[in-house]
């Protein structure tokens, strides 16, 4: 346990970061209401026009030639963002921001299958670089405003500050927890947040209302828990699919197709033909809701017949086809849609609460994807409430040492024993 003197101390080291912190996060804020804004504009403009999901081959291939000839190395992305606090090498270009935001609405607003909380933190930690050689930061001062900048981008994109917090200090080692910025980050994750819904900004609003046994505060049934011990299994493995299938589809990508702007030709015309056979586009975009009120989303997944049983493969194969032939976006909010179903379809077959499971899958394949089951046992604990803590954090540490040694994100440390 560190002093008072200890902790005065690092402050004084940290002065320059927490003088910044403020107004980098609220930048991020801002910029993330921005995207927010954007995102249902383009999300209600494909609704009202279908067509445009055909014109998704000529979106991705704007969005590549545009990265390839202008980008830098903003194309790495959230693995960047991680390779940049590990260790400071080329730099993060401040052009991710704006480059990364109009290619995720582009995403969006033709039909690719992915998410926002990539683009919030690439936001975050691009803006936070963008301070950071302003205020002529040292190496270990950049990599905590950069931690700061992650934290407020992931907060405000979702309206979970303390997961936010906690993903920032989580992520960059698997396993291990990076707890000497965690006050800093929980500062910049508020600030940003705060911000975020100052300027309009909205979140869902999730409920679980599944009856169980309280013990003091805590809903708890052990015949539940028996069931969900399985359903975390699930979760770990769709999540470790999910994983291995978009590094394979980068992979073969570049292989067999030489003329690198044709990657993304070929992904968005697999999407359309895909979405086409399915006979309806419930699994297009970022799919927390769906204009049909009989179609299949998150907000459906939390009740009886809200998806069917292979909904959440076929979102997981669409973001996998989406985000590994180029388009841009986050994995996160697809990997909810993915567990959240996921979940749904194991309650109908278990017959147990389906409310209950879907939230369990919404953080637990999140959790096992990204290899941070605090974050998301937090995230789970601000979104549906603490009373279903000891499910929360059960199924997201199983479910996390299913995708042991997979994940989305490469540039991820280990931790040395």
């Amino acid at each position: 346990m560190k002093t008072g003197a200890a902790i005065i101390a690092q402050l004084k080291e940290d002065r320059k970061p927490l003088v910044l912190l403020f107004p980098v996060a609220v930048s991020i804020g801002a910029v993330v209401a921005l995207f927010l804004w954007l995102l249902d504009v383009a999300t209600e403009t494909r609704h009202q026009y279908p067509w445009l999901l055909y014109l998704l081959p000529l979106a991705g291939i704007a969005i590549v030639l545009v990265y390839h000839h202008f980008g830098k190395n903003s194309a790495a992305g959230n693995n960047l963002i991680i390779d940049e606090i590990h260790e400071p090498g080329a730099g993060i270009p401040a052009r991710m921001t704006p480059f990364i935001l109009v290619s995720t609405v582009v995403t969006h607003l033709f039909g690719g299958s992915a998410g926002r909380e990539g683009t919030a933190v690439q936001m975050g930690g691009s803006l936070a670089a963008m301070f950071a050689k302003v205020g002529q930061l040292k190496a270990g001062e950049r990599r905590v405003l950069l931690m700061c900048g992650v934290a407020a981008g992931f907060g405000a994109v979702f309206g979970t500050p303390w997961a936010g917090a906690i993903f920032a200090v989580e992520v960059l080692v698997v396993g291990g927890l990076q707890l000497r910025y965690v006050l800093h980050c929980v500062l910049a994750a508020y600030v940003g947040h705060l911000t975020c819904m100052q300027l309009g900004a909205h979140h869902t609003v999730y409920t679980v209302a599944a009856a169980a046994q309280h013990y003091l505060y805590f809903a708890f049934d052990y015949k539940i828990l028996l069931w969900v011990l399985p359903a975390a299994v699930a979760f770990g493995l769709a999540a470790r699919l999910f994983s291995v299938l978009v590094h394979a589809i980068q992979a073969q990508a570049k292989k067999y197709i030489k003329t690198y702007w044709l990657i993304p030709v070929a992904g968005g015309v697999m999407v359309i033909a895909i979405t086409g056979l399915l006979g309806t586009t419930d699994y297009l975009g970022l799919g927390v809701s769906s204009p049909d009120k009989n179609g299949v989303s998150i907000l459906q997944a939390f009740h009886a017949g809200g998806s069917d049983y292979f909904s959440w493969w076929w979102k997981l194969l669409l973001t996998a086809i989406t985000l590994g032939t180029g388009f841009k976006g986050g994995e996160v909010t697809p990997l909810f849609f993915i567990g959240a179903t996921l979940g749904n379809t194991y309650a109908i077959l278990s017959g147990t609460p389906v409310d209950l499971l879907a939230a369990l899958g919404f953080v637990a394949v999140f959790a096992a994807a990204t290899h941070t089951p605090l974050a998301s046992t937090i995230m789970a604990m601000e979104l549906f409430g603490g009373e279903y803590l000891i499910y929360f954090a059960v199924v997201c540490w199983l479910a996390s040492r299913m995708n042991k040694g997979h994940g989305i994100y490469k540039t991820q440390r280990k931790r040395i024993a």
